[in-house]
């Protein structure tokens, strides 16, 4: 059964473009070739293509494969490392709890 196509917005289709046309130009820039990168990410040359286009089929394990192969998988650590607005909403729902006097929790 064919899986289910996947509906991207225009943005996150150009943010996948520019992430497989980047890949492509680090290995192009390592003068490694479709079939040594794709033979030692362990995928097939068709993939590495389908990832140099940034295609939203390609899963993230075959895009951290091949950052392994050009030696860039530290790259993928730095992704949300500075979640500036994740701590800023998370900061407006924490709530400190206020401790009850001796007294009153004595009675």
């Amino acid at each position: 059964m064919p899986s289910k196509p996947i509906t991207l917005f225009p943005q996150e289709i150009k943010l996948l473009t520019n992430l497989g046309g980047r890949l492509k130009l680090a290995r192009l820039r390592r003068e490694l070739g479709a079939d040594t990168v794709a033979t030692r990410a362990r995928i097939s040359r068709t993939t590495l293509y389908r990832a140099e286009e940034g295609s939203p089929a390609v899963a993230m394990g075959v895009y951290l494969r091949i950052l392994v192969v050009l030696g860039l998988e530290n790259d993928l650590a730095q992704v949300a490392v500075d979640d500036k607005l994740g701590r800023k909403l998370q900061d407006i729902g924490l709530t400190i709890k206020k401790r009850a006097r001796k007294s009153e929790r004595e009675t």
